[in-house]
């Protein structure tokens, strides 16, 4: 088959001559090839002149030939293949080949591998490749990743020369370079610190940390590893695991996850997320609380690293990075389903993973201070004003995250009573103000799970502090037959001792769990603020008072009730006992001679038959226990 440059390349089958193209200052036309090369499937007839003067590989194999009129010579380890071996042709018969960013890899290599260097002719084809990378590659981020992605293709020839170093250094040293740039540009323009730091998230839509995403993964953290010891931002290097992630992660989702549970394809989607999601842990920045990576982000890495089924080490590494920054989490952040493995038993989320974040969040203190373990017990505990523990407002909204989780996660009717109670235990008492949110979840868990053991229902109800309970959800708490009674019991108990303190003023103190004065700033719903009148005080204290009269009336009729049902069943035992057959015999007996006695009008010794000796066995029988 001919090719549009003159030079005629066929297979191996074909030996047709070629018409041959003029070579630098030597006019050649009409002569016929004299040599062959071979390039894996592919042969061309070629001239020797040319090719030796130019590379010294062929000269030497020529010399070296035991045989002087060697025609065909075997170049199958080309770097680049037959496609690349032409290019080089091509400059050997002087025809002008265009570098460009797509082929400037291969014909360096190429050059390497053929020994087209200065020794053996000026201008040669080396010396072009090295001025193209110097001018137009290195000093350019964009274009040394361009080049970067071709060099994957010439491996290890590529590594060989070093030109893929070369190309990764340049990267880092431009990415460093246009940090430094744009830094001394804000401080020219003396931006804010605030709007610097709402402008600094913003990226052009050319960023060059966007074409890193067409790199392999070695490639990539070699990338990213030297462009963090350069000193590149966090906040870029997060951007760009990002974006990396973003791309080579989403082509191996599988629309339906069903069709390939457990075949080939699944494991190997399973390794590649692996592969993929270990590296990129590994590439994080430096855990911190105020980490730039974004919380979405961490808790996509640990679903698609517990899917993948990834190491230990990776998912304790993510694990610990969210829980040093669990105030910044929502609720989808944090409902991680679990790695069911086929089964159909388990739970829908991994509450083993939720429960070490938690305690991770909560552990701050401990990891923080170095001189922890010198510290007394009394000073474990908690101090929202100290720097090095989470603050206030931080751990509310962490007891918050926490109890939206447990409502739906109570919904899971293969969870564990055991492992739900866990986390309703995991925070300590300060942590909420309101117990309202911990409510709704214990009671929807013991909708959900009827049969839960009378033990562990009363540990469950156990973690709920009922000073801490609104007063609707204290209505509903009373009225709750899924609840043991003697939290009903209670939480009448404190809304009576809530009523009593404001009556007299001290709502301060037992409001809310509030001791000594720990959370002044709320006030009581039953008691107003200073702005209310006494008037509309009393009033409002006097329609607590009706309410909470209701709600005991309503528990002394339940009691009732549950009195009526204890002895029913009492009865009921009694009755299906073999041992009071005797009984009922005998009762039947005692029937018969009292109907007996009233027939006749028979009268008890010693008087007149009186209405309370008359019915002497039938009140016998209204008393027995049958």
């Amino acid at each position: 088959m001919s090719s549009s440059t003159g030079l005629q390349v066929f297979s191996r089958s074909s030996f047709m001559v070629p018409k041959l193209l003029a070579f630098t200052k030597m006019p050649i036309s009409d002569v016929s090839s004299d040599l062959t090369i071979e390039v894996g499937a592919s042969s061309f007839a070629l001239h020797k002149f040319p090719l030796v003067s130019r590379s010294g590989r062929i000269r030497k194999l020529l010399l070296e030939a035991k045989d002087s009129k060697v025609s065909r010579v075997n170049l199958s380890a080309v770097p680049g293949g037959a496609e690349a071996f032409e290019l080089a042709a091509k400059f050997c018969y002087g025809i002008n080949v265009e570098l460009t960013l797509s082929n400037v890899a291969t014909i360096r290599c190429v050059a390497h591998f053929l020994e087209m260097t200065e020794d053996f002719a000026e201008k040669n084809v080396e010396a072009r490749a090295e001025a193209y990378l110097k001018e137009m590659v290195f000093p350019n981020t964009s274009n040394s990743i361009s080049v970067l992605k071709c060099c994957e293709g010439l491996l290890p020839l590529s590594e060989e020369i070093s030109l893929v170093n070369r190309l990764i250094n340049a990267i880092a040293n431009n990415a460093c370079k246009e940090q430094l740039t744009s830094g001394l540009l804000k401080l020219d323009h003396t931006f804010p610190a605030k709007t610097a730091q709402n402008i600094e998230p913003e990226t052009p839509s050319d960023w060059w940390g966007k074409s890193l995403a067409v790199l392999n993964l070695d490639f990539f953290q070699r990338v990213l590893s030297a462009v963090k010891s350069k000193g590149l931002k966090q906040d870029m290097i997060s951007k760009i695991l990002i974006n990396y992630a973003h791309n080579s992660l989403q082509g191996l989702v599988v629309r339906d996850p069903q069709l390939v549970k457990g075949s080939l394809l699944d494991l190997e989607l399973q390794k590649k997320q692996r592969v993929i999601v270990e590296a990129i842990v590994g590439l994080l920045p430096t855990q911190s609380r105020k980490s730039p990576v974004p919380m979405a982000f961490l808790s996509s890495l640990l679903k698609t690293a517990i899917a993948a089924s990834a190491t230990t080490s990776c998912r304790s590494d993510l694990e610990r990075r969210i829980g040093l920054q669990l105030d910044q989490a929502i609720l989808e952040d944090i409902l991680i389903p679990a790695n069911s493995h086929g089964s159909n038993h388990s739970t829908l989320y991994d509450t083993d993973s939720i429960l070490r974040i938690f305690s991770i969040f909560l552990n701050l203190d401990e990891d923080d201070d170095e001189d922890s373990h010198m510290r007394d017990e009394s000073e474990m505990v908690y101090d929202f004003d100290s720097p090095g523990s989470p603050k206030q407002s931080s751990i509310l909204k962490v007891s918050k995250l926490l109890d939206n989780f447990l409502a739906e996660v109570a919904l899971d009717s293969n969870l564990m009573p055991s492992k739900f109670i866990a986390l309703a235990e995991l925070l300590p008492d300060h942590a909420r103000i309101v117990s309202d949110g911990l409510y709704r979840a214990a009671d929807i868990f013991l909708k959900v799970h009827p049969n839960i053991k009378d033990s562990e229902r009363y540990r469950l109800c156990k973690t709920i502090d009922c000073q801490k309970l609104s007063q609707e959800a204290c209505s509903h708490a009373a009225q709750n037959e899924r609840l043991p009674v003697q939290m009903a019991v209670q939480v009448l108990y404190f809304e009576q001792i809530r009523l009593r303190n404001a009556m007299s003023g001290g709502h301060n103190q037992f409001f809310f769990g509030a001791i000594n004065g720990q959370f002044p700033q709320r006030s009581s719903s039953g008691a107003g603020s200073g702005a209310i009148s006494p008037r509309d005080n009393y009033a409002s204290v006097r329609r607590e008072n009706r309410e909470l009269k209701l709600e005991v009336a309503r528990m002394r009729m339940r009691l009732t009730d549950l009195e009526k049902d204890h002895v029913s069943m009492k009865q009921e035992l009694v009755r299906s006992h073999p041992a009071n057959k005797l009984f009922k015999s005998l009762a039947k007996k005692l029937s018969k001679l009292n109907a007996l006695f009233r027939i006749n009008g028979i009268k008890p010794i010693g008087g007149k038959a009186s209405s309370e000796n008359r019915f002497v066995f039938q009140k016998r029988w209204r008393h027995s226990v049958s």
